[in-house]
């Protein structure tokens, strides 16, 4: 792979966010990195080679020509783009906030089309379109409503985006993990726990117990995925979901 190319990396200073950067920089890609925080960016630069930053908010469309601008100085082909910022816990279906649940799909989905679209001059043939989704998206709760309202209109949007790009060779992907043992899950949790009576420590234990394997899905299993999205054997998986949730869904397909 050409060490020129470009992977851009929305939510680049999160928990996943840097495991997926420095395994796409390991891989020889020019990684843009996308965040809101220039600190956070700025410390990530400085422990990853290969890393450019770019301080943008993608739930506002001025981060589509902050991307672009980015891209351009760097003058290489885009060969991934990964969407994965993350949206607040609100709470359940019954109490969540409608603001919060519309700011979600704004950040998801409307943050997907800006990322997209920033890049689409530079997309070509064998270049991957891949959002983060998650568990809820496919299997609703009652108490985890921006997530799931979100991650289903994410996946609805990844499939659209692969009949628009399909004609170009360009793929489109939607990795669907289970909980992930990261600050955010502890939040869930503490959200859980607060409407059922539970400490924290016993909502963890029953959410691992819903997997077929007990466990969470790690930021490194996540980052394993994306770039196997990389080869060109991915292509077949055009407009589909990788459901990494540790066994945790149990309807069909």
């Amino acid at each position: 792979m050409p060490q020129q190319d470009i992977a851009v990396v929305v939510g680049s200073t999160g928990a996943m966010g840097q495991v997926i950067v420095r395994r796409l920089a390991a891989k020889g890609l020019t990684v843009v990195a996308v965040a809101r925080s220039t600190d956070a960016l700025a410390s990530l630069v400085h422990s990853t080679p290969g890393v450019v930053a770019c301080a943008a908010d993608i739930a506002s469309d001025s981060a589509t020509e902050a991307i672009r601008a980015t891209c351009d100085r760097l003058d290489a082909p885009v060969r991934l783009v990964v969407q994965g910022a993350g949206v607040a816990t609100a709470g359940g279906v019954l109490t969540a906030p409608t603001e919060a649940v519309v700011d979600a799909v704004n950040i998801k989905v409307g943050g997907m089309l800006r990322l997209v679209r920033a890049v689409d001059g530079r997309l070509s043939a064998g270049a991957r379109l891949v959002a983060i989704g998650g568990h809820y998206g496919f299997e609703p709760t009652a108490y985890a409503a921006t997530a799931g309202v979100a991650n289903a209109a994410l996946a609805n949007l990844v499939r659209q985006l692969s009949w628009a790009y399909g004609p170009r060779g360009v793929t489109s992907h939607l990795v669907a993990p289970g909980p992930a043992d990261t600050e955010r899950l502890h939040r869930v949790a503490n959200d859980r726990a607060a409407r059922d009576g539970l400490s924290a420590a016993e909502v963890l234990d029953q959410m691992r117990a819903e997997s077929a394997i007990g466990a969470f899905t790690t930021p490194e299993q996540i980052a394993w995925a994306i770039a196997l999205l990389l080869d060109p054997e991915a292509d077949a998986l055009a407009g589909g979901t990788l459901f990494m949730d540790a066994g945790r869904r149990k309807g069909l397909p």
